[in-house]
Protein backbone atom coordinates (compact mmCIF):
# COMPACT_ATOMS: atom_id res chain seq x y z
CA UNK A 1 0.00 0.00 0.00
CA UNK A 2 2.91 2.21 0.45
CA UNK A 3 6.10 2.81 -0.94
CA UNK A 4 7.94 5.55 1.00
CA UNK A 5 6.89 4.52 4.57
CA UNK A 6 5.99 0.92 6.39
CA UNK A 7 2.70 1.46 8.91
CA UNK A 8 1.63 -2.21 11.03
CA UNK A 9 0.14 -2.55 14.15
CA UNK A 10 0.78 -4.96 16.61
CA UNK A 11 -0.02 -5.31 20.20
CA UNK A 12 -2.71 -2.22 20.11
CA UNK A 13 0.40 0.06 18.41
CA UNK A 14 0.64 1.75 15.04
CA UNK A 15 4.54 1.94 13.91
CA UNK A 16 4.86 4.20 11.22
CA UNK A 17 8.31 4.14 9.76
CA UNK A 18 9.03 6.81 7.19
CA UNK A 19 11.28 4.59 4.73
CA UNK A 20 13.84 6.40 3.00
CA UNK A 21 16.84 5.96 4.33
CA UNK A 22 18.72 6.20 1.04
CA UNK A 23 17.66 9.99 1.47
CA UNK A 24 17.95 10.55 4.74
CA UNK A 25 14.11 9.99 5.12
CA UNK A 26 13.29 13.18 4.05
CA UNK A 27 10.51 14.73 3.12
CA UNK A 28 8.87 14.90 -0.48
CA UNK A 29 5.55 15.19 -1.78
CA UNK A 30 4.77 11.44 -1.66
CA UNK A 31 6.01 10.76 2.12
CA UNK A 32 3.46 13.78 3.15
CA UNK A 33 0.62 12.13 1.28
CA UNK A 34 1.74 8.46 2.64
CA UNK A 35 2.08 10.01 6.02
CA UNK A 36 -1.78 11.74 5.68
CA UNK A 37 -2.81 8.31 4.34
CA UNK A 38 -1.56 6.54 7.64
CA UNK A 39 -2.69 8.28 9.93
CA UNK A 40 -6.07 8.47 8.63
CA UNK A 41 -5.72 4.42 8.95
CA UNK A 42 -4.68 5.07 12.75
CA UNK A 43 -7.32 7.23 13.42
CA UNK A 44 -10.24 5.00 12.37
CA UNK A 45 -8.36 1.88 13.27
CA UNK A 46 -10.07 0.74 16.14
CA UNK A 47 -7.47 -1.90 17.29
CA UNK A 48 -4.78 0.98 16.92
CA UNK A 49 -4.59 2.95 20.46
CA UNK A 50 -1.26 4.69 20.30
CA UNK A 51 1.42 5.06 17.75
CA UNK A 52 4.85 5.29 17.76
CA UNK A 53 6.76 7.04 14.65
CA UNK A 54 9.98 6.71 13.52
CA UNK A 55 12.64 6.80 11.03
CA UNK A 56 14.50 3.62 8.85
CA UNK A 57 18.59 3.80 8.99
CA UNK A 58 20.63 6.33 10.43
CA UNK A 59 18.07 9.52 10.23
CA UNK A 60 14.49 10.19 11.92
CA UNK A 61 13.94 12.99 9.20
CA UNK A 62 16.90 14.86 7.74
CA UNK A 63 14.28 17.44 6.08
CA UNK A 64 12.48 17.79 3.40
CA UNK A 65 13.03 17.04 -0.12
CA UNK A 66 15.44 19.75 -1.13
CA UNK A 67 15.98 18.50 -4.57
CA UNK A 68 12.46 18.31 -4.98
CA UNK A 69 11.78 21.24 -3.82
CA UNK A 70 14.32 23.47 -5.79
CA UNK A 71 12.02 22.50 -8.61
CA UNK A 72 8.94 24.90 -7.73
CA UNK A 73 7.98 28.47 -7.94
CA UNK A 74 6.19 29.75 -5.29
CA UNK A 75 2.68 28.21 -5.90
CA UNK A 76 3.79 24.72 -5.99
CA UNK A 77 6.20 25.41 -3.26
CA UNK A 78 3.60 26.62 -1.29
CA UNK A 79 0.84 23.51 -2.02
CA UNK A 80 3.73 21.74 -0.88
CA UNK A 81 4.37 23.48 2.43
CA UNK A 82 0.18 23.47 2.84
CA UNK A 83 0.29 19.33 2.16
CA UNK A 84 2.92 19.30 5.38
CA UNK A 85 0.49 21.85 7.29
CA UNK A 86 -2.50 19.00 6.80
CA UNK A 87 -0.14 16.25 7.66
CA UNK A 88 0.80 17.97 11.07
CA UNK A 89 -2.52 18.96 12.21
CA UNK A 90 -3.84 15.61 11.51
CA UNK A 91 -1.70 14.50 13.88
CA UNK A 92 -2.54 16.61 16.32
CA UNK A 93 -6.34 15.94 15.71
CA UNK A 94 -6.03 12.29 16.20
CA UNK A 95 -7.91 11.75 19.45
CA UNK A 96 -5.30 8.78 20.42
CA UNK A 97 -1.47 9.35 21.54
CA UNK A 98 1.84 9.49 18.78
CA UNK A 99 5.02 9.13 20.09
CA UNK A 100 8.25 10.52 18.30
CA UNK A 101 11.13 7.65 18.64
CA UNK A 102 13.91 10.21 17.17
CA UNK A 103 16.67 7.76 16.37
CA UNK A 104 18.44 10.16 14.78
CA UNK A 105 18.93 13.46 12.66
CA UNK A 106 15.61 15.28 12.98
CA UNK A 107 16.04 18.26 11.20
CA UNK A 108 13.91 20.82 9.26
CA UNK A 109 10.62 19.04 8.67
CA UNK A 110 11.97 15.88 10.55
CA UNK A 111 12.32 18.20 13.49
CA UNK A 112 8.82 19.60 12.56
CA UNK A 113 7.14 15.90 12.22
CA UNK A 114 8.38 15.06 15.84
CA UNK A 115 6.89 17.85 17.07
CA UNK A 116 3.23 17.45 15.61
CA UNK A 117 4.08 13.78 17.80
CA UNK A 118 2.39 14.30 21.29
CA UNK A 119 5.28 13.09 23.02
CA UNK A 120 8.93 13.11 21.76
CA UNK A 121 11.66 10.60 23.08
CA UNK A 122 15.02 10.92 21.66
CA UNK A 123 18.21 8.53 20.93
CA UNK A 124 21.62 9.70 22.24
CA UNK A 125 22.02 9.51 18.71
CA UNK A 126 19.75 12.35 18.00
CA UNK A 127 20.10 15.67 16.17
CA UNK A 128 17.58 18.57 16.35
CA UNK A 129 17.69 21.54 13.89
CA UNK A 130 15.68 23.94 11.86
CA UNK A 131 18.14 25.11 9.36
CA UNK A 132 15.96 26.58 6.77
CA UNK A 133 17.29 30.36 6.71
CA UNK A 134 20.88 28.29 5.61
CA UNK A 135 18.77 28.07 2.21
CA UNK A 136 17.14 31.07 1.79
CA UNK A 137 13.52 30.18 3.60
CA UNK A 138 12.15 29.82 6.76
CA UNK A 139 10.85 26.61 8.44
CA UNK A 140 7.21 25.50 7.01
CA UNK A 141 5.73 22.61 8.16
CA UNK A 142 4.86 24.24 11.65
CA UNK A 143 7.89 24.97 12.86
CA UNK A 144 7.79 29.02 13.43
CA UNK A 145 4.45 27.77 15.53
CA UNK A 146 5.55 25.19 17.30
CA UNK A 147 9.21 25.17 18.36
CA UNK A 148 8.28 28.45 20.76
CA UNK A 149 5.09 27.02 22.34
CA UNK A 150 7.76 23.88 23.13
CA UNK A 151 11.13 25.56 24.14
CA UNK A 152 9.86 29.35 24.28
CA UNK A 153 10.04 32.35 21.77
CA UNK A 154 13.91 33.36 22.79
CA UNK A 155 15.33 29.46 22.43
CA UNK A 156 13.24 29.42 19.37
CA UNK A 157 14.40 32.20 17.51
CA UNK A 158 18.11 31.13 18.55
CA UNK A 159 17.78 27.88 16.60
CA UNK A 160 15.64 29.11 13.58
CA UNK A 161 17.92 31.99 13.33
CA UNK A 162 21.56 30.74 13.79
CA UNK A 163 20.16 27.19 12.28
CA UNK A 164 22.53 25.66 14.96
CA UNK A 165 22.03 21.71 15.37
CA UNK A 166 21.61 20.80 18.25
CA UNK A 167 22.01 17.13 20.08
CA UNK A 168 19.55 15.07 22.36
CA UNK A 169 20.99 16.24 25.83
CA UNK A 170 20.25 19.84 24.45
CA UNK A 171 17.43 19.40 23.29
CA UNK A 172 16.10 17.58 26.74
CA UNK A 173 17.55 20.53 28.59
CA UNK A 174 15.27 23.22 26.58
CA UNK A 175 12.16 21.20 26.47
CA UNK A 176 12.10 19.50 22.83
CA UNK A 177 12.07 16.50 23.94
CA UNK A 178 10.71 14.27 27.13
CA UNK A 179 13.32 11.68 27.49
CA UNK A 180 16.73 10.66 26.15
CA UNK A 181 17.84 6.89 26.08
CA UNK A 182 20.24 5.10 24.37
CA UNK A 183 19.86 4.15 20.98
CA UNK A 184 19.02 0.01 21.38
CA UNK A 185 16.80 1.34 24.20
CA UNK A 186 14.73 3.95 21.84
CA UNK A 187 11.70 1.73 20.52
CA UNK A 188 11.49 -0.32 23.83
CA UNK A 189 11.12 2.39 25.62
CA UNK A 190 8.88 3.95 23.38
CA UNK A 191 6.41 0.81 23.56
CA UNK A 192 6.60 0.86 27.28
CA UNK A 193 5.38 4.67 27.26
CA UNK A 194 2.54 3.75 25.15
CA UNK A 195 1.49 0.64 26.82
CA UNK A 196 1.21 3.06 30.22
CA UNK A 197 -0.93 5.42 28.02
CA UNK A 198 -3.07 2.29 26.51
CA UNK A 199 -3.61 1.36 30.11
CA UNK A 200 -5.52 4.56 30.63
CA UNK A 201 -8.87 5.28 30.18
CA UNK A 202 -9.47 6.24 26.62
CA UNK A 203 -11.80 8.89 26.30
CA UNK A 204 -9.74 10.66 29.28
CA UNK A 205 -6.43 10.61 27.39
CA UNK A 206 -8.40 12.05 24.14
CA UNK A 207 -10.07 14.72 26.10
CA UNK A 208 -6.60 14.97 27.45
CA UNK A 209 -5.31 15.65 24.83
CA UNK A 210 -7.77 18.14 22.96
CA UNK A 211 -7.97 20.44 26.11
CA UNK A 212 -3.69 20.80 26.20
CA UNK A 213 -3.25 21.21 22.38
CA UNK A 214 -6.24 23.61 21.91
CA UNK A 215 -6.30 25.15 24.75
CA UNK A 216 -2.87 26.70 25.01
CA UNK A 217 -2.65 29.65 22.97
CA UNK A 218 -6.24 30.97 24.92
CA UNK A 219 -6.33 33.39 27.98
CA UNK A 220 -6.42 32.00 30.73
CA UNK A 221 -10.29 32.72 30.72
CA UNK A 222 -11.51 30.72 27.90
CA UNK A 223 -9.01 28.18 28.27
CA UNK A 224 -10.16 27.57 31.50
CA UNK A 225 -13.99 27.24 29.82
CA UNK A 226 -12.48 24.96 27.59
CA UNK A 227 -11.55 22.66 30.11
CA UNK A 228 -15.15 22.31 32.08
CA UNK A 229 -15.92 21.49 28.47
CA UNK A 230 -13.39 18.87 28.04
CA UNK A 231 -14.07 17.41 31.44
CA UNK A 232 -17.73 16.80 31.40
CA UNK A 233 -17.40 14.00 28.61
CA UNK A 234 -15.38 11.59 30.47
CA UNK A 235 -17.33 12.28 33.71
CA UNK A 236 -20.06 11.29 31.81
CA UNK A 237 -18.33 8.00 31.15
CA UNK A 238 -18.75 4.68 31.94
CA UNK A 239 -15.10 4.38 32.17
CA UNK A 240 -15.43 6.91 35.03
CA UNK A 241 -17.82 4.54 37.27
CA UNK A 242 -15.56 2.20 36.93
CA UNK A 243 -11.85 3.98 37.43
CA UNK A 244 -13.57 5.94 40.83
CA UNK A 245 -14.83 1.96 41.67
CA UNK A 246 -11.09 0.30 40.74
CA UNK A 247 -9.63 3.24 42.53
CA UNK A 248 -12.08 3.07 45.69
CA UNK A 249 -11.89 -1.17 45.92
CA UNK A 250 -7.83 -1.35 45.75
CA UNK A 251 -8.11 -3.16 42.39
CA UNK A 252 -6.92 -2.20 38.27
CA UNK A 253 -9.22 -0.79 36.06
CA UNK A 254 -10.54 -2.09 33.24
CA UNK A 255 -11.63 0.70 30.77
CA UNK A 256 -13.91 -0.24 27.90
CA UNK A 257 -13.61 3.47 26.17
CA UNK A 258 -17.27 4.04 26.45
Amino acid sequence: MFETIKYEVNDGIAYVTINRPQAMNALNTQVLDELYAAFTQFEGDADAKAAIVTGEGKAFVAGADIAQMKQLDAVAGRAMIKKGHTVMNLMESVDKPIIAAVNGFALGGGCELSMACDIRIASEKAKFGQPEVNLGIIPGFGGTQRLPRLVGKGMAKYMIMTAEMINAQEALRIGLVEKVVAPEELIPECEKLAKTIMSKAPLAIASAKLAVNNGYGLDMPAASALEVEAFTGPFASQDKEEGMAAFLEKRPAEFKNK
